[in-house]
């Protein structure tokens, strides 16, 4: 039996044409599943940096607003059949201080990462409970929900939302059949973290103390949790937070 068998499952993943969000596809795909990605991309660049297979398609929309996700979750259902998994996975990280940060920017970070992951997560809890279907949420936060870093503090702040908008979903639908998880990487080497860790010694040395494994995060190590949890492996999980950051959240940095 392969416990990573996920040729039952329809996975919609939103920010899915991202740099991490690529990688979880590709796995996701080879151990079977039949994925709907999800971005704010044209169809033709999300085209160029997905996988290639017939068990993937893509839908352009905009998750934080409710219409279009609507729309979304209608061309998904119609073109693959209802996901019984649904990753809130998109999400953006700007880096200020906290004193200089923009507020447009603070607004629009709240808008990507926390309003975004909550309206996708109700419109599939509806359809779920409409349809009698023990769905699955998995939201993606970060090993900085509890642990400050500096000059994202917007972003530590959404990720901590993040983990509590999990916890509530998993406490007030667990009696429906649907759960709620969340996976919580550390500084993955890929987007924003990886140019800093290239480009400012500054912030490379301050990383590097804040690994006990002492390298940057694989995009596959998270890709990998993300099939552990899609899986019937975890299906007695809910309201759980898989930690998987290298050591990152083991001690505050000095």
């Amino acid at each position: 039996m392969n416990t990573l068998d996920l040729s039952r499952k329809i996975i919609l993943i939103t920010g899915g044409a991202g740099a991490i969000g690529r990688v979880v596809v590709q796995i996701l795909l080879a151990h079977g599943a039949t994925v709907a990605v999800n971005d704010v991309i044209p169809a033709e660049d999300a085209e160029a940096v997905l996988p290639k297979s017939e068990r993937l398609r893509y839908f352009r929309a905009d998750t934080a607003r409710a219409e279009e996700t609507a729309a979304m979750f209608d061309a998904v259902e119609s073109m693959l059949g209802m996901p019984n998994v649904v990753c809130c996975h998109a999400g953006m990280v700007g880096a200020h201080p906290v004193t200089e940060y923009p507020l447009a920017e603070y607004d629009k970070l709240m808008e990507v990462n926390v309003r975004a992951a909550f309206v996708t997560a109700q419109e599939a809890a509806r359809r779920w409970i409409a349809r009698g279907i023990a769905g699955h949420l998995i939201f993606t936060t970060s090993w900085v929900q509890d642990v400050p870093w500096p000059e994202i503090t917007p972003y530590t702040t959404s990720k901590s939302a993040m983990k509590a908008m999990m916890r509530g979903f998993a406490r007030e639908l667990a009696n429906k059949g649907i759960r709620a998880n969340a996976i919580a990487p550390g500084i993955v080497a890929v987007g924003m973290a990886k140019r800093q860790w290239d480009t400012d010694p500054s912030y490379r040395a301050r990383a590097s103390k804040a690994i006990p494994l002492g390298y940057m995060q694989p995009p596959e190590s998270v890709a990998d949790a993300f099939a552990f949890l899609c899986s019937d492996m975890a299906a007695y999980m809910t309201g759980a937070t898989l930690l998987v950051d290298g050591g990152c959240s083991l001690y505050p940095m000095d």
